[in-house]
């Protein structure tokens, strides 16, 4: 049974909850309660609030959770919640024998303290738990958790409620029912301002998600006491389903995501003309890019996205997700509003970071130990053409085995030669002259990866997975360089370009000017004219993009993933970043994530087989194309 919303009057007669159809239990109570419970569970989160509180941390808490029933403190709406609470208890326990019930409560404030104090409110929880064993074992379980929130360098006192009052308003449903165990949990008010209704919004959230997850912990225990079959981590036991509210911020976050190509914006249009007139001119001034005009005002897309309430998403881990996503689409809008200014290089350092000097030096390593060698035997070249008909049969053979595999391969006269994915969709440039025995290696970095996330990230429920959590494009770029290597494509003048773009982004960050970056790999390094040019030219269009870097950065992270012997599947699952796996593992414990829809055909080729576990073993980069 599932329900999203419903008329408060639903609430005012007894309910009667039937979980056998499947989906979340959801409902208002008149008075300015409701009840969700996402399936089946041990264990419900209570929280009885004072009318008006503001920023409340047990309402916040309590409304993250699973299974939760929140309600304002009266007797008239205590006539509408007890009902729906035992209803709710009935529905959990045709699953399980024992209910554990969580009493969230906010500790009064310290009424001694003033806007000029110079202390904060105490940072102390008290708690409390029913005497029989699976409630001792969760509260014994919960305290040890609380005890290592870490919050503005504090960890907190946890003191005894053994004694304290359990609500009144719960009391008597705990005495009719044996089969429940109860933990009252008072919270700490030290997110707040002293004196003062405001509150510090870093602390309120850091001791939500810290509490969130103590309580979970707790919860385990308590599963773990009363069956044998408990889920073997704690985080399972989270939502294992989006509500409407998180859906509606992922459509409006991805509606301004989408309403921009962030990198055809910023990708010079007139690439092939530049260079005939850089090399007409001796090389020795910066060719002039021209760029397509915006098709947004980035002032008007920063108002919407800012305008984004993630506030009711209920979930810390979304929420968190979706933050990150604004704060990367933010920065992508503002290197927009300074495209093809001086002040477009900071902006993308904000959001690509600067090249770390490990990596520096193992691009510099890559160019002294990787020397340049003659074409491969098939020096047969292929143009555009020959490309697209080329993708169209891969798309087509994924396409057999996942319908949803829709995406496209056109031709473009605006992009520079290669091929680059946006969206669904593998853009070919006109320009486009390679060796077809580079072509293989480029279509499954390109469409078994790039095309393939997307699809997979189409399925998964939000945009977000589809569109790319903040920060997915480097370990995005390092898997599709793996998968270069894997179909044995990974050429010596292929690794050599990648760490040519490290060293060229490592100088234009130090103040290098454009004609300086291209004698860098001429002079130093051994690149022709026009190869060092289209390298420089990624590097400083717009006013300095530091985003090449990412691609050996990438596959050193794809890397050190084999070599700890790391499964790459939940990268698979959409366009993740490397530093989500965490997060991609709590939420697949949750039953958030599907497992992808496809995954990318080359890993079942025997010869890739067997070039993997060389990339397993292999000590560097240049380890690679020996």
């Amino acid at each position: 049974m599932k329900h999203d919303a419903a008329s408060p009057d639903a609430a005012n007669t007894r309910v009667a909850i039937d979980f056998s159809g499947g989906g979340a239990f959801r409902e208002l109570i008149a008075g300015g309660g409701r009840v969700h419970v996402d399936r089946p569970l041990p264990c419900l989160i209570l929280h009885r609030h004072q009318q008006g509180a503001a920023d409340s941390l047990a309402s916040r808490v309590a409304t993250t959770s699973a299974a939760y029933l929140v309600w304002p403190a009266s007797d008239e709406s205590d006539a509408r919640a007890i009902p729906m609470l035992e209803a709710v208890i009935a529905a959990q326990r045709a699953s399980f024998d024992r209910i554990l019930l969580v009493s969230l409560y906010d500790l009064p404030r310290d009424p001694s303290l003033d806007s000029e104090s110079a202390r904060l409110e105490d940072y102390r929880f008290v708690l409390g738990a029913s005497e029989d064993a699976p409630a001792l074992a969760a509260a014994k379980c919960l305290a040890s958790a609380l005890a290592t929130i870490e919050v503005d360098l504090r960890l907190p006192e946890i003191a005894d409620g053994t004694d304290a009052c359990f609500d009144p308003a719960i009391a008597g449903v705990v005495e009719r029912e044996p089969a429940l165990s109860h933990i009252a949990l008072g919270l700490p008010q030290n997110y707040r301002r002293p004196g003062e209704d405001a509150v510090y919004p870093q602390l309120l959230h850091d001791l939500a998600v810290g509490i969130f997850d103590a309580l979970l912990q707790g919860a385990w225990a308590f599963f773990r006491e009363i069956s044998p079959h408990a889920p073997p981590h704690h985080r399972a036991l989270g939502r294992s389903s989006f509500i409407a509210a998180a859906r509606t911020v992922d459509r409006k976050l991805d509606r301004v995501a989408s309403s921009f190509d962030f990198l055809l914006s910023i990708s010079p249009i007139n690439t092939a003309q530049a260079w005939e007139s850089f090399r007409e001119g001796g090389h020795q001034a910066a060719p002039a890019f021209h760029y397509r005009p915006l098709a947004i005002d980035p002032e008007l897309a920063k108002r919407r996205l800012h305008a984004i309430d993630f506030r009711l998403i209920e979930d810390p881990v979304l929420e968190a997700l979706f933050v990150e996503k604004q704060q990367e689409i933010d920065q992508q809008l503002t290197m927009l509003q300074h495209r093809n200014t001086a002040s477009f290089r900071y902006a993308s350092l904000m959001l690509y970071g600067p090249v770390e000097p490990a990596l520096v030096a193992a691009a510099n390593d890559i160019l002294d130990r990787v020397r340049p060698v003659a074409d491969a035997a098939d020096s047969e070249a292929i143009d555009c053409h020959v490309v697209r008909q080329e993708a169209h049969r891969v798309i087509g053979q994924y396409r057999e085995t996942c319908p949803e595999f829709k995406a496209q391969a056109t031709i473009r006269a605006d992009i520079a030669a290669g091929m680059m994915v946006t969206g669904g969709s593998l853009l070919i440039s006109r320009d486009t002259y390679m060796k077809r025995a580079r072509l293989d290696a480029l279509l499954q970095h390109e469409i078994s990866v790039h095309l393939l996330t997307w699809v997979n990230g189409n399925a998964q429920g939000l945009n977000i997975f589809r569109s790319g959590l903040a920060g997915y494009e480097g370990i995005q770029e390092g898997l599709g360089v793996f998968a270069e290597c894997a179909v044995g494509g990974l050429s010596r003048a292929r690794l050599r370009l990648l760490a040519a773009r490290v060293v060229v982004v490592d100088a234009m960050v130090d103040g290098a000017s454009f004609v300086e970056g291209f004698r860098l790999l001429r002079k130093d390094h051994g690149f022709g004219g026009r190869a060092a040019f289209n390298i420089v030219a990624r590097v400083y269009r717009s006013g300095g993009l530091t985003k090449d870097a990412i691609y050996l950065r990438g596959l050193g992270q794809v890397m050190a993933l084999l070599a700890q012997g790391r499964d790459l599947t939940p990268f698979w699952c959409g366009k993740i970043g490397h530093g989500h796996l965490q997060v991609i593992e709590e939420l697949f414990q949750r039953g958030l994530l599907r497992l992808p829809r496809v995954v990318p055909e080359f890993l079942s080729r025997p010869a890739a087989i067997a070039n993997i576990a060389r990339i397993r073993t292999a000590r560097s980069f240049a380890d690679l194309v020996r």
